[in-house]
């Protein structure tokens, strides 16, 4: 739990933190959001984190609240009073308060929220041993680009994981093709060697993770692609992982209780979470370097 967040102008204690009843965010899910990893007290891969909440903010016709310079004041501030190491910063901007109407408020102020919390190491045996994830039919809107506030469908597909004993679930368009994770992007590595991940378009929310990933990929001369696959080749691939900011590279050995490749994490996957996380360890030096 965080101790201190910021709440439209004001640092307040986590008992203290409030908005407004009829905030658009509440009444509508009238909103965006970005979760950034802290490491080692450093934010890492902001600048993408920052651009994508550029992009979602200017999708959804919402003006941001403070200057992207004072946003990164605020960001570091409240790293600082939660005394957060490792973690991560979640903000939210919505389009503010206003009386209920769907149509947008003539003059509300966007509303900003930034909360930190410490998180701790990924248990290992996830790494280790891999993690299972089920498959669950995609019903959400048609702009998943926008990072939402509205997540009902990835709410109710990760408590159907969970129920399943399953740590992810991965969603499925009508015409058979794997979008994407309900909080993770979605990879396998095909018969070729080839890692595959769904294209950064509509369908998917192009995860900075993701992004990094593919980079690493590259200069490690590993086979990447962005190109859509289906349940069919998942379970044809040779390995299946997932990335996002709070797991990272994780292997992924089954799917709908049925093993992929050998059924343990795949060579290709461990080479990949290796690399990240080596960058990763760069970037936060190289912050923290240029912050002292």
């Amino acid at each position: 739990m965080f101790r201190i967040a910021y709440v439209n102008g004001r640092y307040l204690r986590a008992a203290e933190s409030a908005v407004h009843i009829e905030d658009r965010g509440y009444q509508f899910a009238d909103g965006v959001y970005e979760v950034v990893a802290v490491v080692g007290g450093a934010l890492v891969d902001a600048t993408p984190h920052m651009a994508r909440l550029a992009r979602s903010l200017e999708e959804m016709q919402i003006a941001w609240p403070v200057s992207p310079r004072a946003l990164s004041h605020i960001i570091a501030e409240i790293v600082r009073r939660n005394g957060i190491g490792d973690g991560m910063i979640y903000l939210q901007i919505t389009r503010g308060v206003a009386p209920r109407d769907h149509a947008f408020p003539a003059r509300a102020r966007p509303s900003l929220v930034v909360t930190a919390k410490r998180l701790a190491p990924q248990r290992p045996e996830l790494v280790v041993r891999g993690v299972p994830v089920i498959t669950i039919p995609d019903i959400r809107w048609g702009r998943c680009d926008i990072k939402s506030v509205s997540l009902l469908p990835n709410v109710l597909g990760k408590q159907r994981a969970k129920a399943a004993g399953a740590y992810e679930a991965w969603q499925v368009g009508a015409d058979g093709v794997v979008t994407e994770g309900t909080s993770t992007n979605a990879w396998i590595v095909d018969g070729k060697g080839t890692a595959l991940t769904h294209p950064a378009d509509h369908r998917i929310l192009g995860g900075i993770t993701r992004e990094v990933v593919i980079e690493v990929a590259r200069r490690a001369d590993i086979k990447v692609a962005e190109r859509p696959f289906t349940v069919k080749d998942v379970f044809a691939a040779r390995e299946a992982f997932l990335t996002s900011t709070t797991s990272a590279v994780l292997p992924v050995v089954s799917v709908d209780g049925r093993p992929i490749g050998s059924g343990r994490p795949g060579p290709v996957t461990m080479q990949l979470r290796e690399r990240y996380l080596a960058a990763l360890a760069r970037q936060a030096r190289r912050i923290a370097r240029n912050a002292s």
